[in-house]
């Protein structure tokens, strides 16, 4: 089977790791992708943005599945354009990806079918908004509908932060996706996430990690597009993705169904665990980044199967096997993450850092020049460990982080706290 994966960061490179260890696999594609997808991928020349260019390729080289990393393609229509051409697509059609491009749809939905979300009112109109943020006080959340690269969420804790994100949100900040709003309840508990893939009438839970969003340690600063993951993730109990799965999940790709768009791909819930059990914070409709990295370093099985079968309605008749290791993985971002960073600083060491046991170096924002990798975004590597428990599995990923030499990057010295303090003491 041959296969293109789209997609340039960190994710797209766990995904062609994992891929390349099925039997089923032919030739295999990544398109832009990055060094790290070198070794067991050839790199493509295309965008995964233009539609026509991804198809032409794929009548050209007679590729069996496409496999869809980032939403934009996505909420762009890519699958559809696939669809229409004869080929697989491991992703959503484009009226099912709203459940990722547009936050107002999504809480919409649930209200409909009776997911388990916090309140909320959308907002065209900004004096509108302002004046529902201070009736309701502070902390509150609110986020930009559209797609923003996982920075138009703010979780105000002041109400002058929710009417600073307002006022930037409509100012044209996220362009287009905040010219609507969406203003949500604040939702007490401890956020995880967790993956389910489904080939529109079928669905099977695929893995459970907790990300970290705030860019500094101790959960301070801006959110990100994360900064580090861990799986599995001790709030995400047998327990609890049960539940999550009888009441959001299955809900989800039943209605959808019922709507007539049904839901094939990857549906990743991000959820808030509280004493009342999970509700829905967001849908995104691909693999998350980093928990991506994490989920996939403990699968046991043969992903590749899974994603063609979603992608063609025969979804295997049985739940994937995983790892009882943690993997966790720790994102190095380049200075300045997540505003404006400085491009093209060198990164040496990170083939030493692969040398630490249980441990595999990303590359999520880097480029080749000539012998050398250099930065060429905000999160450039993503060190994933695996280990017997979450402790061996930090330890080996902050090793072999002390073996890159990157002196214009940084990262969280403190991943997997939550789940460190959750253990009982020795």
């Amino acid at each position: 089977m041959n296969v293109l994966i789209l997609g340039a960061g960190g994710r797209e490179n766990a995904l062609a790791l994992a891929i390349a260890k099925s039997e089923g696999l032919g030739a295999l594609f990544v398109a832009p992708g990055n060094p790290g997808c070198e070794k067991v991928a050839h790199r493509v020349v295309l965008d995964p943005a233009q539609a026509s260019q991804v198809v032409a390729f794929c009548l050209t080289n007679a590729i069996d599945l496409v496999v869809v990393g980032p939403e934009a393609p996505l909420v762009a229509g890519v699958s559809d354009a696939l669809a229409d051409a004869g080929i697989a697509c491991f992703g959503p059609r484009k009226a099912a990806a709203r459940l990722e491009g547009s936050k107002g749809f999504t809480k919409d939905f649930c209200k409909e079918f009776g997911i388990p979300t916090g309140a909320y009112q959308r907002f065209s109109d900004r004096e509108a908004a302002l004046a529902y943020v201070r009736a309701q006080r502070a902390p509150i959340v609110v986020k930009a509908d559209g797609l923003a690269a996982g920075k138009g969420v703010v979780v105000a804790m002041s109400l002058a932060e929710a009417e600073a994100a307002i006022e930037s949100m409509f100012g044209g900040a996220f362009g287009a996706a905040g010219s609507e709003v969406v203003v949500e309840e604040f939702l007490e508990g401890e956020e995880a996430s967790l993956f389910a893939i489904s080939d529109g009438s079928r669905v099977v839970a695929f893995g459970g990690a907790q990300d970290h969003k705030r860019v500094g340690d101790g959960d301070t600063g801006p959110n990100t597009g994360g900064m580090g993951a861990y799986s599995p993730a001790p709030v995400l109990s047998d327990a609890t993705i049960e539940k999550a799965m009888r009441e959001i999940v299955r809900p989800t790709i039943a209605g959808m169904a019922a709507r007539g768009t049904p839901f094939s791909g990857v549906l990743f819930a991000g959820l808030m665990v509280g004493d009342s059990g999970p509700k829905l914070i967001e849908f995104n409709v691909r693999f998350g980044d980093p928990e991506a990295e994490a989920v996939l370093a403990r699968l046991d099985d043969d992903l590749l199967e899974f994603l063609h079968g979603a992608a063609t309605g025969r979804l295997p008749d049985r739940e994937p096997r995983f790892s009882p290791d943690t993997a966790l993985t720790v994102i190095v971002a380049a200075k300045g993450y997540p505003g404006a960073v400085e491009k093209g600083a060198r990164i040496r060491g990170w083939e030493r850092a692969a040398e630490v046991p249980g441990v595999v170096v990303l590359h999520a924002g880097t480029k080749r020049i000539g012998d050398e990798i250099v930065a060429d975004g905000g999160r450039v590597l993503a060190v994933t460990a695996l280990g017997k428990d979450v402790v061996e599995a930090r330890e080996r990923a902050y090793a072999a982080i002390a073996r890159i030499d990157f002196p214009g990057g940084f990262f969280r010295r403190d991943i997997a706290a939550r789940a460190l303090n959750r253990r009982p003491a020795s």
